[in-house]
């Protein structure tokens, strides 16, 4: 192990070990049973993984300071605007999809930038607004042919592309992006 890296760990019923990144915090997620060598064997199996992804955030804390933290004034224009623009474009793409949708919600989310629920609801993250209208397509095109796929099957990427072709291109930039976005708002 290069480093010390401290973790917290989260126990239920899943079947497989896994880590995430929240905040700056490394999150071991752990069955039930799991004994405690293995999941510090798991942790060292993955510790350049966790050491590439605490930079990134690290990075990310510093140019969401650098570009100033949103205040809650900010975060309720943006979702007013987004409550204007996102409709809009929900409307446009369902159409070319062929697709209907329920109601959608706009709100300031920490890690999500949109989802689709099984009664066909729609959620977006007001922070869509700072990105250009390519990335905010994108995500709303994913979401609605998610109303066709309820998964990430080769078939429903099939649809993204074929009513957004360039959604990979624009998904690669929220990836890199994203971070800095959530932390202005004080997310992620």
């Amino acid at each position: 192990m290069n480093r010390s890296i401290t973790y917290k760990i989260i126990r239920s019923r899943r079947r497989t070990l896994g880590v995430e990144i929240r905040g700056g915090e490394v999150v071991v997620r752990a069955p039930l049973r799991c004994p405690i060598w293995e999941i510090e064997s798991f942790v060292r199996s993955h510790i350049k993984w966790i050491e590439r992804h605490l930079a990134k955030t690290e990075t990310a804390q510093e140019k969401a300071q650098q570009q100033g933290i949103l205040s809650e004034e900010e975060i309720r224009t943006l979702t007013k605007q987004a409550k204007e623009v996102i409709p809009q474009r929900a409307a446009y793409y369902a159409q070319r999809i062929g697709v209907s949708y329920g109601k959608i919600t706009i709100r300031c989310q920490k890690t999500r930038w949109g989802s689709c629920s099984s009664k066909g609801n729609l959620s977006f993250n007001c922070l869509l607004m700072l990105t250009p209208m390519e990335v905010l397509d994108s995500v709303v095109v994913h979401e609605l042919c998610h109303r066709k796929h309820m998964n990430h099957s080769q078939q429903f990427y099939q649809e993204v592309l074929k009513a957004y072709p360039e959604y990979r291109k624009w998904n690669r930039w929220l990836k890199k992006n994203g971070a800095v976005l959530l932390r202005r708002a004080g997310k992620e």
